[in-house]
C-alpha cells in the first residue's frame, strides 16, 4: 500500500480497512528506517491516522498544513511523496528530520522550536482573509507540551478574538512533550480526558432544568442553584470556548472515522475550532510504550525490535554535569535546578530524582524559567537553569533585564552548545557566546574537558552577584587535557619554543588546538596554545600573554561575528597593544544539517586546515605593518 502513496491525492479512494492497513505500513516504516539513521521516533508514531485524517480531509498545499516544533511531520514527509528518500533521513544530503520548505511545496515552517506554530496560523489565516483567499483552510497541529510555552496563549488570545477565517488548531494531546507535560493546562487537559461522555450529561442536565420546578426534587434544586457554574462542571471544555474558540473533542485520535468526522465539522464551520485530539506516543512500538516514552521521543541508530542502542557506549558531557550536580545538591541545599521540560536530555533526571522538591520543570517555557529563576535568587538560593544552548535565545530579554540587570546570582548550563548536526540550522548552538557577550555583569566559562566541567560549574556556583553560563558541545566528552601551568586562571596546553603565535582556544576546541600546534611546530613555526576557561570577561591576563607574540589566533565554535575573537580585539584596542589577530570559527549563516564532524571539515575546523594557515599566516606577519593608534580592525577572518 505504501508503494503506491506519492501524494495526498492517493489517498482519497481508499476504504478504511485500507486506510488500517497504511496506518501499520507506516508506522513499520518509520521503526525500520528511523532505527538505521536516528530520528524523532515516538511522536511520528503517534501521529499517523492523525496525519492521514489531516491530508483526506484537507487540500495541501492549497490548504496550509503546520506542525507545532516539526518533529512529528515524518507521517506528513512520507503521505507527501518523500517515502523513497527516508534512507538519508537527517544525513547530508538527505531530508531533513523537520519541515523544509526546500524539500517540498507542503512544507511552510522550518523552525523546530515549540510553541510558534499558532502565531503563523494566526498570521497565515489573517493573511488569506485579508486578500480574500476565503477557500484556503490552516490547520495547525499542536501538542499539549507546546502549549505549555506562553506564545502559544499569546496566539491563541490573537485567534479567539476573530470568527471570519478557516483556522482549525489540533491539540495533539499525547500527555507529554519530551517529558510528561507538567502545570495547570496538563491538569485541565486530564479531566477533558476522562469526560467523554459529557455531551449526553450535558443533554440530560438541560432537559432537566427546562422541566417545570418541582418542589423539593433534588436534582433539580442542585442543578437550578449550581447554573452559573453548571457550564464548567458538565461540559469541561469551558476554558477554550470562554476564549471564544470553538471546542470539538476530545477525540480518538487513532479512530479515522471519528477523526475525518470531526475535520470535516471543523473545516465547514468557517471560524477559528480547536480540535481535541488523544494520541499515544510511540503507538505501534512496544519498547516506545512501555516505560521509556522519552527515550522513544528522539533516537539514535538502535535494534529496531528492541530498541536497544548499537552505537558504542561514551559518557557524554551531559553525564558528567548530572554527576556533579549530584554531588553538589548533597552538599548545598542552596541549589535548585531547572529545566523546560527535558529533565532527561539535560541530565537533571538524576537531581530530581534525588531532590523533587529542589527541581522545577516548567514546560515548554523558556521565557518563564529566566524570570522565576531571578525570583528564586532573590530568596537566597541558587538556581541553575539547564538548557539546550538554542533554546536559551528564546530568554535573551529575560537574561538581560530580570537575572543581569538585577544581579541575579543564576548558573546557566549550556548542552549542545556548538555546532550540533543533525536536527539542522534552528539546533545548532553557535549564537550563545555571541549573546552572553554583551550582557552586562555576565561570566562565562567554555570547558575543554570532563575535569574542567566540573570545576567551571563549581566556580560558578559561587557568584552569587551576578549570571554565570558554562557551554559545552553535543556528544562524547573529550579525553582531559592536562595543563602545563596555569596563568593567572588561564591554562597553558601547549609550549611553542618561539613566541611566534599564541593560539587561544575556546572550550572543547581545545585537542584541535594541541594537534595543530604540533603539526605547526613541525614546519618551523612556535605555537603556544592557551585555554582560558572563563571566556568572558577576557581575562587581563590572556592580554597580558599576547603581549609577547606576533600574532593572536583565535578557535572557537560560535559564530566569529561578536564572538570570542572579536570581544579580545575590543580588549587589545583598548589595552593599546597592537597585534594581528586570526579568527577561526563559524560564519554568520544558516547551516542546514549534517554530522557534526562533517560540518567542522567543511568550516576548514580540523587540525590539519589550521596548522596550514598558521604556517601561511606566520609567514606574512611580519609584512604586516599597523601604525601604533591607528583606527584599523586588525582582526583577520575565514
Amino acid at each position: 500500500m505504501l508503494e503506491t502513496i506519492k501524494s495526498p491525492a492517493d489517498l482519497q479512494g481508499l476504504s478504511y480497512e485500507q486506510l488500517t492497513e497504511l496506518s501499520a505500513e507506516i508506522r513499520q516504516f518509520l521503526i525500520t528506517k528511523v532505527s538505521k539513521t536516528g530520528g524523532h521516533l515516538g511522536p511520528n508514531l503517534g501521529v499517523v491516522e492523525l496525519t492521514i485524517a489531516i491530508h483526506r480531509i484537507f487540500d495541501s498545499p492549497k490548504d496550509v498544513v503546520l506542525f507545532d516544533t516539526g518533529h512529528q511531520s515524518y507521517v506528513h514527509k512520507i503521505l507527501t511523496g518523500r517515502a523513497d528518500q527516508f534512507d538519508g533521513l537527517r544525513q547530508r544530503g538527505g531530508i531533513a528530520g523537520y519541515p523544509n520548505r526546500a524539500e517540498s511545496e507542503h512544507d511552510v515552517i522550518e523552525n523546530s522550536h515549540a510553541s510558534t506554530a499558532l502565531s503563523w496560523g494566526d498570521g497565515i489565516s489573517r493573511g488569506f482573509a485579508i486578500t480574500n483567499q476565503i477557500d484556503r483552510s490552516v490547520v495547525v497541529v499542536v501538542g499539549d507540551g507546546a502549549l505549555t510555552g506562553g506564545m502559544s496563549w499569546e496566539a491563541l488570545n490573537n485567534i479567539a478574538a476573530s470568527n471570519d477565517r478557516n483556522l482549525v488548531v489540533i491539540v495533539n494531546d499525547n500527555e507529554r512533550s519530551y517529558s510528561p507535560t507538567i502545570g495547570g493546562l496538563a491538569t485541565y487537559l486530564a479531566t477533558l480526558r476522562v469526560t467523554r461522555g459529557y455531551e449526553k450529561f450535558l443533554d440530560w442536565g438541560k432537559e432537566v432544568l427546562t422541566k417545570t420546578p418541582v418542589v423539593g426534587n433534588p436534582i433539580y434544586e442542585t442543578l437550578h442553584g449550581m447554573k452559573k457554574g453548571i457550564k464548567d462542571i458538565i461540559a469541561p471544555q469551558g476554558m477554550f470556548e470562554d476564549l471564544g474558540l470553538k471546542y470539538v473533542g476530545p477525540i480518538d485520535g487513532h479512530d479515522l472515522v471519528a477523526m475525518e468526522r470531526a475535520l470535516t465539522q471543523a473545516k465547514e464551520f468557517g471560524q477559528p475550532v480547536l480540535v481535541h485530539v488523544i494520541t499515544e506516543k510511540g503507538k505501534g512500538h512496544q519498547p516506545a510504550i512501555e516505560d521509556q516514552a522519552e527515550k522513544f521521543h528522539a533516537v539514535g541508530v538502535v535494534d529496531p525490535e528492541t530498541g536497544t542502542p548499537l552505537g558504542k557506549s561514551t559518557t557524554s558531557w551531559t553525564n558528567i554535569f548530572s554527576e556533579e550536580m549530584l554531588a553538589i545538591g548533597e552538599e548545598r541545599e542552596d541549589i535548585v535546578a531547572l529545566t523546560a521540560a527535558m529533565l532527561g536530555p539535560t541530565g537533571l533526571d538524576k537531581f530530581q530524582e534525588k531532590f523533587p522538591m529542589r527541581t522545577i520543570d516548567v514546560g515548554i517555557a523558556e521565557q518563564h524559567a529566566v524570570t522565576s529563576a531571578a525570583g528564586l535568587a532573590f530568596t537566597g538560593l541558587h538556581p541553575v537553569i539547564a538548557v539546550y544552548s538554542t533554546f536559551l535565545n528564546r530568554a535573551f530579554d529575560q537574561l538581560l533585564l530580570d537575572v543581569a540587570l538585577h544581579k541575579a546570582g543564576v548558573t546557566f548550563v549550556l548542552d549542545r552548545s556548538g555546532v550540533t548536526g543533525d536536527d539542522g540550522p534552528s539546533h545548532h548552538g553557535i549564537w550563545d557566546l555571541a549573546l552572553t557577550g554583551i550582557i552586562p555583569t555576565m561570566r562565562v566559562a567554555a570547558p575543554r574537558d570532563a575535569s574542567r566541567l566540573r570545576e567551571t560549574l563549581r566556580e560558578a556556583l559561587e557568584v552569587s552577584d551576578a549570571p554565570t553560563a558554562i557551554r559545552f558541545p553535543k556528544g562524547a566528552v573529550t579525553k582531559d587535557i592536562p595543563a602545563f601551568e596555569r596563568r593567572d586562571g588561564v591554562d597553558v596546553l601547549y609550549r611553542g619554543e618561539s613566541a611566534d603565535v599564541l593560539l587561544v582556544s575556546i572550550g572543547a576546541m581545545a585537542a584541535i588546538s594541541v594537534e595543530a600546534a604540533s603539526q605547526a611546530y613541525r614546519e618551523g613555526v612556535g605555537v603556544t596554545v592557551i585555554d582560558p576557561r572563563w571566556v568572558k570577561p577576557i581575562p587581563e591576563s590572556l592580554i597580558t600573554m599576547a603581549r609577547r607574540y606576533k600574532s593572536v589566533v583565535v578557535l572557537e565554535d560560535g559564530i566569529k561575528r561578536a564572538g570570542i575573537a572579536s570581544s579580545i580585539s575590543e580588549a587589545f584596542r583598548e589595552a593599546g597593544l597592537n597585534v594581528a589577530i586570526h579568527s577561526i570559527g563559524i560564519p554568520l549563516e544558516f547551516i542546514e544539517h549534517s554530522k557534526r564532524s562533517e560540518i567542522l571539515d567543511d568550516l576548514g575546523i580540523n587540525a590539519q586546515r589550521i596548522s596550514r594557515d598558521i604556517v601561511a599566516w606566520n609567514s606574512t606577519v611580519e609584512e604586516m605593518q599597523f601604525p601604533e593608534h591607528e583606527n584599523v580592525d586588525r582582526t583577520q577572518n575565514r
